[in-house]
């Protein structure tokens, strides 16, 4: 079956925050041992090394009841294909944590595979994409090393998942159910454009689905995602203000309490991260006021019916 239009992946200008625990666990193997190599003429000293499937494209759209995202090779299917839950995505080589937003990660491994060419340069675009799916939040991909390429789909939350292939052209197919109901909202990025040209409003509101009834935190989690690629191209971008992620957020009495997590600071600009939680959660039904804490829970007025912010975000 064929999807809409290709979509290709775009890196985001800013940091993304990873919303999962903080321990790794094994993929799950798909497919048998790879196939072994056509040999040479009995003359020759070594055997011929098998064909390498070389991705040159990866796109995710919704789907009935699901949201789809596949992975297309030029040349063979990768031999092996492995995947599963992670509760951290690692990179290969470095063993460093990739951000992944979501509150589930999906693990793909691609054995006798590859995503760049005999020059180094990427075969299927940028690394990392935001989608404004149901489910799907991300694609990230966490390494191209020795012929392995590893991703992880940042979801909404854990679902059940089916991966199978097809041919002509080679493609690896992920479907992730999404047997929830999602209602929209506003999340509102900085408009580059309008900030350099001083032309107000600086912001831009998005819709991005969210999960009920975690509406508050689920925005926050879609606008720490940052925009998506034909987003990015229009201007908008996410200011995280040195800001990794969200920790939590308590709407109590009209009242949203959201503190964050990362090293907040404004670097002297009139424009900070509180720019755009404030109207992001002030669209949301019950909430009139928005607080902003540090990582060590510090805001300027945290007592009070009124918006705060940390003194770091201060210009």
């Amino acid at each position: 079956m064929f999807l809409p239009p290709k979509r290709s992946l775009a890196a985001l200008a800013v940091p993304l925050v990873s919303l999962t625990a903080a321990l790794a666990v094994p993929l799950v193997s798909l497919t048998a041992a790879p196939a072994a190599a056509t040999p040479v003429p009995s003359n020759a000293a070594v055997h011929a090394a098998p064909r390498v499937a070389t991705l040159v494209d990866v796109r995710a759209s919704h789907q009935p009841g699901l949201d789809r995202v596949v992975f297309e090779f030029r040349g063979p299917l990768p031999p092996r294909r492995d995947a599963g839950y992670v509760s951290r995505l690692i990179a290969d080589g470095s063993g460093h944590t990739v951000p992944v937003a979501g509150d589930a990660i999906l693990g793909l491994r691609f054995g006798g595979a590859t995503g760049h060419d005999d020059h180094g340069r990427p075969t299927y675009g940028p690394a990392r994409e935001t989608l404004a799916l149901p489910g799907v939040i991300q694609v990230v991909n966490a390494g191209d090393f020795e012929a392995e390429l590893t991703f992880g789909i940042g979801l909404s939350r854990k679902a059940p998942y089916r991966v199978y292939t097809l041919t002509h052209p080679s493609r690896v197919v992920v479907d992730i159910k999404t047997p929830y109901r999602t209602v929209p909202v506003r999340t509102y990025f900085l408009d580059s454009r309008a900030y350099a040209a001083g032309r107000r409003p600086y912001t831009a509101a998005v819709s991005r689905p969210v999960t009920p009834p975690s509406t508050a935190r689920g925005a926050l989690q879609r606008l720490f995602a940052g925009p998506t690629q034909a987003e990015y191209a229009k201007g908008l971008r996410f200011v995280a203000s040195g800001a990794t992620g969200v920790r939590s957020v308590v709407v109590r009495d009209g009242v949203a309490h959201v503190r964050l997590t990362g090293s907040l600071g404004s670097g002297g600009s009139a424009f900070t991260v509180a720019d755009e939680i404030t109207p992001t959660l002030k669209r949301l039904p019950g909430i009139r006021w928005v607080k902003i804490y540090d990582a060590h829970g510090r805001t300027e007025r945290p007592k009070g019916r009124s918006d705060s912010v940390p003194e770091s975000l201060e210009p």
